[in-house]
């Protein structure tokens, strides 16, 4: 067997020799270039958009297609760039932004490196499009590699005039297509888009003078579009929600010892989440500081629960000859001088501002509900289940025998001192509850220019169930009411409503509806007046004022849509001649809508009397509104047990379905019930000598027979009233608690 020579001088000369030095290519260079500064799509459009920022762009629109891997397109309105320079636009370190090394201390541009587009044209296929404001034309250019590239093969790489708006549009396609191991690396297109959409939000927030527009490519409706007039917390609002909005503070402060200012919003200590949203700009730069991020944190550990966090928004401006910017490619990072003095500056003004939110806590009383997150889609909150005790903070208050606030005023009015939670005195009622109302009404053969005199008093007893109800008289009730109690009225068998129109229209009225605030008004307990408009209801552990003047004429559309063809009648001390009436209407300032004609307020009054008449079989059939052939009005309809109509309304109404279009089904039964809603709607009492009397009666009525039947069951509160008004959430009891339990 031979011998393997083991001597040192035989393994070093098998040993592998080392590689001579050798200068890489250039486009090996560039490419991990790109690479440092081009990590994924999101980083390239912040490049973008800073570029555009720098040219005074007012408009940044952005277009996205595959997560931007396939396409990215960003279109501004800016300065544009000059013909003769689109050879060195994607050459490296050619940039107008940055002449000598010492220019970095005074710095207040975006980009100063000049390898932003560079990089991109390096790992994608980039087409520059721009257009100067004198310019004649706009110029596109193709570029590979950060060179010129023709537009097809053959011919020339030289820009080409074309047609474009005063700006610069930049494409970007198939980004990453050289490098495989990036592209795979990357996430999916979704998540790359929603990358994209923060680097978005956060500029369109910091720059507010600025629209942005961002869309993916082919939708029809933009994801992010803010304007160029919306202020900062209007665009803090759109994108994170007014939740967030309505919580936050802000913050200004200037320190002349470190030459720095501050500025932005905060969120109270009311607002927490699970992760922290931390939006930081130094010198207009969207930069990280974690340093500066945990410091703010530990301030907010005094005031929010253990495991969340805030939302801050701000905006520091320090001396540029203080900020070193050129420390990392992606200009993510700053190093700026005196950080911790200017950290623990940050910290003290949100202390301060914090300490002094907390001790002059803002209850947002007058928040319109604004749908579902006010008002949960499946009804307010129920107490626990009576097995186990429920906890303070979601206790609520649900016996209605309990005392309401007006039980605790003793002097509603200087002539009057009588509880609204009591009815009115036995004089002015009778056995079967009856309600006494004065009402206006023109007598019949009264002078027409004199003033229509002042019915006496008139009771009005109701039935229990106003859709079985026949006939009542208003003067034999008057006689009877004194004598014996009322006999139970006579019924009739329900009518089965089968007409389209009106089954349409109860649909509607489904389809509009709001059903968080449907169970709110279905199992609300009534608490008390705030004034003759506005009372107070709670529902759950949640307290609501209702506008129930809005609410009492949506109530009486929908009781005019159930009790269709089935009403009761009440009939009128006398009869009331509808052109007289019409014409008191247009004499009190009424309006009315014709032809576009201009008519004498008597014809105007003709016309609505014959056509009440021509109808009136109609109105008799469907609404219990009697006319007579010689156009007087007799009968009204019952709609509500105790409740009567305030008559002085009753020429208006008139007016209203006289005026109405009886030539489409559907359109005439809506507008016939419309006004229904509006004649038979609760309004305040006006000032008079009989003012505390006259307000009681109001306030039981409103009490125990307007709300009475909005809790009934059949009441569909609509989308609509929600966003007029009709309702304000006051306050929560659970987050009342998270307010207290810290004092």
């Amino acid at each position: 067997m031979d011998r393997v020579d083991q001597s040192p001088a035989h393994a070093q000369r098998d040993a592998p020799q080392p590689g001579r030095i050798k200068r890489l290519d250039e486009a090996v260079v560039n490419r991990i270039a790109a690479g440092e500064i081009i990590h994924r799509p999101a980083n390239a459009l912040k490049e973008m958009i800073e570029n555009s920022l720098d040219a005074g762009a007012t408009s940044v629109q952005i277009t996205v297609k595959d997560g931007g891997l396939k396409l990215l397109q960003i279109q501004d309105n800016g300065t544009g760039i000059h013909k003769d320079d689109l050879n060195m636009v994607c050459e490296r370190f050619a940039t107008s932004k940055l002449k000598r090394f010492d220019d970095l201390s005074t710095i207040a541009t975006y980009g100063f490196r000049g390898e932003a587009l560079a990089s991109i044209s390096h790992v994608a296929h980039v087409t520059v499009t721009t257009k100067q404001e004198n310019s004649p034309c706009a110029w596109r250019a193709f570029y590979a590699d950060g060179k010129l590239k023709p537009a097809k093969p053959g011919m020339s790489s030289d820009p080409k005039p074309c047609a474009g708006n005063t700006g610069t549009q930049i494409v970007v396609e198939d980004l990453f297509y050289n490098v495989t191991t990036r592209r795979r690396a990357l996430k999916s297109p979704s998540d790359e888009y929603n990358r994209i959409l923060q680097v978005v939000h956060r500029y369109a927030i910091h720059n507010s003078n600025t629209s942005f527009t961002c869309k993916k490519h082919g939708a029809n409706t933009a994801d992010v579009h803010t304007a160029s007039s919306a202020r900062t917390l209007d665009n803090i609002r759109y994108v994170y929600g007014a939740a967030i909005a309505k919580e936050l503070l802000d913050v200004t402060h200037t320190d002349d010892s470190y030459n720095f200012s501050v500025d932005g919003y905060v969120s109270n200590a009311n607002f927490n989440t699970k992760q922290m949203t931390f939006i930081l700009f130094i010198n207009h730069r969207s930069v990280d500081s974690s340093n500066l991020k945990r410091a703010i944190e530990a301030v907010y550990t005094e005031y929010l629960p253990r495991g969340t966090h805030p939302f801050v928004y701000l905006s520091l401006d320090i001396e540029p000859g203080n900020v070193d910017v050129n420390v990392h490619p992606t200009k993510r990072e700053v190093h700026f001088l005196n950080e911790d003095k200017i950290i623990e500056s940050v910290c003290a003004v949100l202390q301060r501002r914090l300490a002094d939110a907390n001790h002059s806590r803002t209850f947002y009383t007058q928040t319109i509900l604004p749908g579902a997150s006010s008002i949960p889609a499946d009804g307010p909150p129920t107490p626990a289940a009576t097995s186990q005790r429920a906890p303070e903070h979601k206790l609520v208050r649900t016996d209605a025998r309990s005392r309401t606030l007006d039980a605790y005023i003793t002097n509603l009015s200087s002539s009057s001192s009588i509880s609204s939670n009591a009815r009115p005195d036995d004089s002015d009622q009778d056995d079967d509850g009856g309600v006494r109302k004065r009402a206006r009404i023109e007598d019949e053969n009264a002078d027409p220019d004199a003033q229509p005199e002042e019915l006496a008093p008139v009771v009005v007893p109701v039935a229990a169930d106003a859709n079985a109800v026949d006939s009542m008289d208003l003067d034999e009730a008057d006689e009877v009411a004194d004598e014996v109690p009322v006999p139970p009225p006579r019924k009739r068998i329900p009518v089965e409503v089968r007409l389209t129109s009106v089954l349409e229209l109860r649909d509607e009225v489904q389809q509009a509806r709001h059903r968080g605030l449907t169970e709110v008004f279905a199992t609300h307990t009534f608490v008390g007046f705030v004034d003759d408009s506005l009372a107070l209801i709670q529902a759950g552990t949640r307290l609501y004022m209702v506008d129930f003047e809005k609410w009492s004429q949506e109530l009486f559309y929908q009781l005019g849509l159930q009790g269709f063809s089935n009403f009761g009648t009440m009939r009128l001390p006398r009869p009331v001649s509808v052109r007289e009436a019409v014409i008191m209407a247009l004499e009190d300032g009424e309006a009315y809508e014709g032809d576009g004609e201009i008519m004498a307020n008597e014809d105007i009054a003709e016309e609505c009397a014959t056509t009440l008449t021509t109808h009136r079989a109609m109105l008799l059939e469907y609404f219990s509104v009697t006319i007579t052939p010689a156009g007087e009005l007799t009968t009204l309809p019952v709609l509500l047990r105790n409740y009567v109509p305030r008559l002085d309304k009753l020429p208006a109404f008139l007016l209203a379905i006289g005026g109405g279009d009886f030539t489409a089904e559907k359109s005439c039964f809506r507008d016939v019930c419309r006004a229904i809603g509006a004649f038979y709607a609760v309004e305040g009492v006006g000032v008079g000598e009989e003012e505390g009397l006259a307000r009681a009666e109001h306030r039981w009525t409103v009490e125990h027979v307007v709300f009475a039947a909005l809790k009934a069951g059949g009441f569909v509160a609509p989308r609509g009233m929600v966003e007029a008004g009709g309702v304000v959430m006051l306050a929560d009891l659970p987050d009342l608690y998270r307010v207290f339990e810290r004092c």
